[in-house]
């Protein structure tokens, strides 16, 4: 893969991964009008005020569903105190990352202990990698605590740039900049 054709985010939880993430490519699809985007996004679920789990929401029709929920019924994976929707999860995010002819960008947030407990997510991960046309935008844990994240990471071609309260803006702005340039 050319360098320079996938960028991951990275840095501590609820520095703004996500958020820079949805950022760019809004962004994006502001100035390139006829974007094709495949991927998904996470998002926490407050009630009252408390967090009680994360839902994946598709950037393709905005489709979303529970990732983990401390309220989830039955035997599940637990990541602390949620349990993780595998089925869920997959029946979301294994489809958007199945390449549609007139794609142009991949969006992964992210590549995280939650979304690994899927044994079919990281492979769709890892062949979108090997693609030589694939744009990738993702976000991974700062602390690359799985094979599967190192992976990610020291793949050729991958840009991983860490985030934190002082380069926001900076990091979002170069982002969207080389993403611009890569999609003409």
């Amino acid at each position: 893969m050319a360098a320079g054709r996938s960028f991951f985010v990275t840095g501590s939880p609820g520095i703004g991964k996500t958020t820079l993430i949805v950022k760019v490519v809004e962004k994006l699809r502001a100035t390139h009008p006829n974007l094709k985007v495949q991927g998904f996004y996470t998002k926490e679920v407050r009630k009252e005020g408390e967090r009680v789990g994360f839902e994946v929401i598709a950037f393709n029709g905005g489709r979303k569903e529970m990732l983990a929920s401390i309220n989830s019924p039955g035997r599940l994976p637990m990541v602390g105190r949620y349990k993780v929707n595998v089925p869920g999860f997959e029946a979301l995010a294994l489809p958007e990352l199945e390449p549609l002819e007139d794609t142009q960008l991949f969006v992964i947030d992210e590549v995280g202990k939650m979304e690994l407990f899927s044994p079919k997510f990281f492979p769709a991960v890892e062949a979108l990698l090997q693609r030589r046309n694939a744009v990738i935008l993702g976000s991974v844990p700062i602390k690359h605590s799985s094979k599967e994240v190192e992976k990610v990471v020291s793949f050729p071609g991958v840009a991983v740039l860490t985030l934190d309260k002082n380069n926001r803006d900076e990091v979002a702005d170069k982002i969207y900049k080389d993403l611009s340039v890569l999609l003409g």
